[in-house]
Order: structure tokens, then sequence, then C-alpha cells
């Protein structure tokens, strides 16, 4: 039997992960008051059987706690809550990198706390409602277009965002340029339709996530930095656009040149989303020259054949680690999959959460 090669060792940077199985990150909305707590640390804890957790989306500012109950990066009663978490994953020989994810656009001023307010390259509503907890489905709220001193403070918050995650004993941190968040809103020109420098042509759509992760890099060392992109992705109102694979081509080299430890391409076709081309795969992979991180429906099977045909150096897995905290026990021993309970993915409370036994 041909050994395999997802339950292998992995360097990831300075860090030498147990093996190749990636923890996805996915919003759970269970940090109180956006404040990241015991319970939490017990889910993360659970499931660190992966080799590399990344955590849920977590917003470097006020400004970008953009749903309901998800945690931040920004406080001191944060970065305490997630020393937990980090503690309870170390514990038990995974490492963690905590995703920042600021969501622009995508909310509804509500949700924000006081003082905050809704910030996006270019101020253009996105369609749809947002659930405010006590409310229910309001519209989005149309965002304020950043100036110059906005983007400034943004990135700043994310190097400080970055310096908390590592303060609080985490490996490293994913910048969230995916699924229509703020950094995918510069990318893509559905949503940004800006004149000055951080618009119009491919360099300038791709400046801000280009100086962010060159400022998390300086604050934190390039080995501790992730980007997450979604080409194709046609989440939060975002969807193709003209010169798409150049753009995330032109992203990847320089990332490539920054030196960041990884890249994560979204796929979420399994799940209907539109099918991410194999071309642009090929061409963030043929540019970047760092780990490349796997994702979208994947099963041990097809990940073992993906491994080893060299499209990728990891695997993460999503929605299984909700309900299989002991993932890659199972993968390895063929055990059956225990299947999720949908409406207990973005509630309050244990349920649903940490309460799915492991097979043993």
């Amino acid at each position: 039997m041909s050994t395999s090669k997802l339950f292998s060792e992995y360097k990831l940077g300075s860090i030498t992960l147990k093996n190749r199985v990636v923890m996805a990150p996915m919003t759970r909305s269970r940090a109180i008051d956006n404040i990241p707590n015991a319970l939490m640390a017990t889910y993360y804890g659970q499931r660190s059987e992966a080799g590399l957790i990344i955590t849920e989306g977590v917003s470097p500012s006020p400004n970008g706690l953009g749903y309901s109950r998800i945690p931040g990066a920004f406080s001191e009663a944060q970065t305490a809550g997630w020393k937990q978490t980090a503690e309870s994953v170390h514990a038990n020989g995974a490492k963690i990198f905590m995703q920042l994810m600021h969501t622009g656009r995508v909310t509804h001023i509500d949700n924000l706390p006081e003082g905050a307010e809704v910030l996006a390259p270019s101020a253009i509503t996105l369609v749809g409602d947002m659930y405010v907890d006590g409310k229910g489905m309001l519209p989005h709220t149309t965002p304020k277009e950043m100036t110059k001193s906005d983007i400034d403070h943004a990135i700043e918050e994310y190097v400080t965002a970055a310096k908390n995650a590592i303060a609080a004993g985490f490996d490293g941190v994913e910048l969230h340029g995916a699924n229509g968040y703020l950094i995918d809103q510069f990318i893509n020109p559905i949503s940004n339709q800006r004149t000055d420098e951080y618009g119009g042509n491919i360099e300038n759509r791709s400046r801000f996530v280009v100086e962010v992760a060159k400022a998390v890099v300086a604050a934190i060392g390039k080995e501790h930095v992730g980007l997450r992109v979604s080409p194709y992705g046609a989440f939060n109102g975002l969807g193709e656009f003209e010169g798409l694979e150049e753009e995330y081509g032109y992203i990847a080299s320089q990332m490539s040149e920054i030196g960041i430890a990884y890249m994560h391409i979204v796929d979420h076709s399994s799940q209907g989303a539109p099918e991410v081309k194999d071309s642009v795969k090929q061409l963030i992979r043929k540019n970047f020259n760092g780990a490349y991180i796997l994702s979208g429906g994947y099963n041990k099977e097809r990940a073992e054949a993906d491994l080893k045909a060299d499209k990728g150096e990891l695997v993460a897995f999503g929605v299984p680690f909700i309900a299989n905290p002991d993932l890659v026990t199972r993968m390895k021993e063929g055990i059956e999959l225990a299947a999720p309970d949908q409406s207990t993915f973005y509630t309050p409370g244990e349920q649903g959460y940490t309460d799915y036994p492991t097979a043993k």
C-alpha cells in the first residue's frame, strides 16, 4: 500500500504541521460581545487532530464586525480570550492561524458597535439583507467610500490585529481576501469603482491587499502570514469580471515576492457556487512559490490524489469538521462521517458546536 501524503508531516514556514489536513475557517457566531470565550477554546481544541486550524473570520476593526457574534482581535479582552484557544489547540499538538476578516460593506450598521462605520472601496450597497440579533433580517447599510486616511487606518488595524494574534500565542494569521469581504471588495471592479490609486487597473485594485500583506509581514514575519482568495467567487454580490485571471496571477506573484507562507484558494463549486477554472488555479500555483492550500468539497481519496499530483501542499476541510471533531482519525481508519445539524451553524451556545461526539 502506498504511503499517505495527507497524514504526513509538512514544514510550513518555520512551523512543522503533524499532517497536511487543514481545518478551514468557518463562521460559527459564538463570540458573545465579540469576545472569544472558553466555549470557543473547547471547540477548536476538540478539532486539533488537524495539522493546521484556521479560525473563523476575526475582525481587525470595530468597523469589520459585520455579522452577529463574530469575534474581534483589536481589544485587550479579545486578546486575552484568544489565549485560551491557542493554548487548547497547542496542547494537542496542532498549529493555529487566525483569519483576519474585515467585512467592509457586508453588514447592517446595527451589527457594529457604537461609533463604528460601514466602509468600502466605493459607496455601492450590497443587494439583499443581513441578520441582526433581536431585529431579524434588515437591508445592508450603504457603505461610506473610504478616504486615503480610512485606508491607511484599516491597514494599521490589520497590523495591530496580527500583533495581537501573536501575543495571544497564535502561529500566524490568514488575510481573508475572499468571499466578498473588504480585501475582495478592493480586488473586484463590481465593488471597486474608484478612480484614484486604489481603483481602475489591476495593479491599483490589488494595491490594498499588497499593502496589507507587506505591513503585516513587516510586523510579524513572512512565515506567519497566509492569504485566502476566491477567484470566480460569487459570494456577497461579487462575481466574474474582465481580467480576473490576470489579476489573480498578479496578486500571486506579488505575494511570492513578499514571501508569505501560503495561499489558500476557495472553491465552493461543490456547494453550487461557480466553478473555479483550473487555469486560474494553475496560474496561481505557477506564480506563487509558497505553500498552496487546496479547498472545496474534499474527501480523503480526492485529497490524497491531488496532493500526489502536486496540485497543492495542504488540503482544507470545512463542514466535515463541524460534526466530526475527530475527522483525521475517521479518515485514517475509514470510519463513517457524522452529518452536521445546519440549523445550529450560527446559533449561540454549545448545541451543534461542542456536543458532537467522537467515533471512539
